[in-house]
């Protein structure tokens, strides 16, 4: 291993190959703390000849290669396993803003550009780029494109893949894949980028993008809104599509029991509404700046769901800082978790006519398997996903511990039940590669495996992620 890390080392820098543990540590646990593993060693390129040049020594050796982004996946994809055999290829350092042309309306940044950063970037010609997550400030593009990431802004513009108009790709062989190109229209054969996007490193190392921007929006009109139930909240949802139409950006879901954590842990925040209820909606309204009749929409949904018996009470945001303090409490939960204790997070899509019922029959079936375990369930329901997490009974840790295998098949199984999907935006990683597998057909997985024995016939790349071992 001493020649190949000679030729890393020639290839990036003798300062961006890091051995010594305590260099490595934060790239080989994840965000949430649970997955942790070993590496032979950590690579920072700083450009995609020098990320071609890793991979190629990588794959002269037969090294496994993982990828890695800002390392704030939930689902281990991002960190090595435990034989410490492989080189962690970490592309923090690829934060360059390449292009900005808001007249075609793209932005074209390295893998390594934060999320935040290309927000700010489309922002300074007054342009939008919509995708908006909770670790904003931290993930980035190259992991969510390799995750297919979604967020708060996928009712109105979709997920990471509609997003992205071309990408550059250094493939398993260390071959770069040039295709940054920012066309609308481009009929001439395989969508390849789109075969990258969600392939979470398993198909070669995305280093580049080019995405689409959209109009600003300025201007909004946001609401926490008190809900009886799922039933209501999906009700609701079809009144705002009828009467918002394409002015309506998000629709998010939260229960009582995640509000009732971030007023626990989050300092300053508030409950905006005079009594409780067992569900709640922050709905948002977003316009350029000649949409100058929001407020007077909002308000208007908001009566046709009183009227319908889907609303019970409602908080309207007046100012900035109201819309910042609204928006609070809904980003503020997946971070006060942590704070509570021991967490077994699930990540669910269902179809949208369902989610009440698959909701309402998934909580007494959990209380059976672990008495007490409390349902923090939040997420985006217009695109039917849920982030049905579970926080252990008060002061049984170790409980969710041992009833998590239980609790987690409980879930999966009810999912698939109802036609969704166990994996809705943060990928399979390696916590989920097997569960998806058993769910899905044979055929589809045989087509799954052909492509990565067609890209990586060495089974190189990110092993272990996304497919389970043959």
């Amino acid at each position: 291993m001493t020649d190949l890390l000679d030729h890393l080392r020639a290839a990036v820098g003798d300062d961006h190959v890091l051995t010594e543990a305590a260099d490595v540590e934060a790239y080989v646990v994840d965000w949430t703390g649970t997955q942790r593993g070993r590496a032979l060693a950590v690579v920072r390129p700083g450009s995609t000849a020098e990320v071609a040049a890793a991979v190629r020594a990588c794959a002269a050796t037969r090294t496994p290669l993982v990828p890695q982004g800002g390392n704030t996946g939930l689902v281990g994809g991002g960190v090595p396993d435990g034989s410490g055999s492989a080189v962690v290829l970490s592309l923090g350092r690829m934060r360059a803003v390449r292009d900005v042309d808001p007249v075609a309306a793209t932005i074209t940044v390295d893998a390594g550009v934060v999320l935040a950063d290309v927000q700010t970037a489309a922002a300074a010609v007054d342009r939008l780029f919509p995708m908006s997550l909770g670790s904003e400030g931290s993930c980035t593009i190259g992991g969510n494109l390799a995750t297919n990431a979604g967020g708060t802004a996928v009712l109105r513009y979709g997920m990471t893949r509609e997003l992205v108009l071309g990408l550059e790709v250094v493939l398993p062989d260390g071959r770069v894949w040039d295709g940054l190109r920012g066309l609308r229209k481009d009929n001439t054969g395989y969508d390849l980028a789109q075969l990258f996007v969600g392939s979470e490193g398993t198909l070669g190392v995305i280093t580049g993008a080019v995405l689409r921007l959209f109009p600003a929006t300025p201007r909004h009109a946001t609401a926490w809104v008190a809900v009886p139930s799922v039933e209501d909240a999906v009700a609701l949802l079809a009144l705002a599509q009828r009467e918002a139409g394409a002015h309506l950006a998000t629709f998010e879901i939260a229960n009582r029991q995640a509000l009732d954590l971030v007023l626990t842990h989050l300092p300053a925040a508030a409950d905006p509404l005079r009594a409780p209820s067992d569900w709640y909606v922050l709905v948002e309204l977003a316009g350029t700046a000649s949409d100058d009749g929001l407020d007077h929409s909002l308000e208007r949904l908001l009566d046709l769901g009183v009227d319908a018996g889907a609303v019970t009470d409602a908080a309207i945001a007046t100012s900035r800082a109201q819309r910042s303090a609204l928006w609070a409490l809904r980003e503020g939960i997946s971070e006060v978790q942590k704070v509570e204790g021991a967490t077994l997070k699930h990540d669910v899509t269902l179809p949208i006519a369902g989610l009440a019922d698959w909701a309402d029959a998934m909580g007494p079936r959990l209380q059976e398997l672990l008495p007490g375990v409390r349902l923090v369930t939040y997420g985006h329901v217009g695109d039917g996903n849920l982030h049905y997490n579970l926080n252990a009974p008060v002061g049984g840790d170790d409980d969710l511990r041992a009833a998590a295998a239980d609790l987690t098949t409980a879930v999966h199984d009810a999912v698939a039940a109802a036609g969704g999907s166990i994996s809705a935006e943060h990928g399979l990683g390696r916590t989920k590669a097997a569960a998806a597998a058993s769910y899905k057909s044979e055929v589809e997985v045989d087509l799954m495996r052909a492509l990565k024995r067609a890209l990586d016939p060495d089974g190189l790349m990110n092993p272990g992620v996304l497919l389970p071992a043959p």
